[in-house]
C-alpha cells in the first residue's frame, strides 16, 4: 500500500513530527509510525482528520490504495492455496490418528512413517503460512473472503487485525482440546483391542 508513504510525505510537508500528528488525530505516536510503515491502516475517522490536516481530499489521499483494494485475488494463486490446504488437512488428520496404530503394528517402521508424515505435514504447514503472509489472511473472515476469490477492504482488514490475537488464543485452546479428545479416543480404542499403551 502507498498510504504509509503518503502520510509520511504529507506530515513532512506540513512540518509535523509523528507526535504532533498523533496528538491532532487522537492516536499514539506508535500508531502513526505503524501507519507510515504499513504495519496497520488508519480507521475512517483518522483518515478524515488527516485529510483535513493535510488540506487534501480523502479521494486523492487514499486513491492508489482504493484501486489496490478492488483488485481480485488471482484465481491460480487461490487454486494452489486451496489444493495445498486440502493436502495439509489430510496430512494433519493422519498425523493425529495414525501414530498409535502404525507404531503398534510396525514398531520401528511405524515410527519412521510417522516421522515422515510429520515432516511432510510441517512442510505443507510452512507453505500455507507463506500464502497467509503473502495475502495477509489470518482470521476466519479473511480466509473465507480469500477462498471466495475476494479481498477485504482496508477498513474491514483493520477490524480483522484487531481480532487476530483473540482468535489465535481461541485456536490454541481448541487445538489443545482436539488433541486431548483424539488421545482419549485412541486410548479407548487401544484398550478395546487389547493393546498396551
Amino acid at each position: 500500500m502507498e498510504l504509509g508513504k503518503r502520510i509520511k510525505a504529507h506530515r513532512a510537508q506540513a512540518g509535523l513530527t509523528q507526535d504532533e500528528l498523533a496528538q491532532r488525530v487522537f492516536v499514539s505516536r506508535q500508531t502513526v509510525s505503524n501507519w507510515e510503515n504499513d504495519k496497520s491502516y488508519p480507521d475512517i475517522k483518522s483518515l478524515l482528520l488527516m485529510s483535513e490536516i493535510f488540506g487534501t481530499s480523502l479521494d486523492s489521499f487514499i486513491k492508489g490504495d482504493l484501486e489496490k483494494m478492488k483488485q481480485p485475488v488471482d484465481p491460480q494463486e487461490y487454486a494452489r492455496f486451496e489444493k495445498e490446504s486440502a493436502i495439509f488437512a489430510v496430512l494433519l488428520i493422519l498425523i493425529i490418528v495414525a501414530p498409535l496404530p502404525l507404531i503398534m503394528l510396525l514398531d520401528v517402521w511405524g515410527i519412521a512413517i510417522c516421522a515422515c508424515l510429520f515432516i511432510i505435514g510441517m512442510a505443507f504447514a510452512l507453505r500455507i503460512e507463506k500464502y497467509k503472509k503473502k495475502f495477509d489472511i489470518q482470521t476466519y473472515k479473511e480466509i473465507v473472503a480469500f477462498t471466495e476469490g475476494k479481498s477485504l477492504s482496508e477498513i474491514e482488514k483493520a477490524r480483522e487485525e484487531g481480532k487476530r490475537p483473540y482468535q489465535k488464543v481461541l485456536a490454541g485452546v481448541l487445538s489443545g482440546l482436539l488433541v486431548i479428545a483424539v488421545a482419549l479416543v485412541i486410548t479407548a480404542v487401544a484398550k478395546l483391542l487389547g493393546w498396551h499403551i
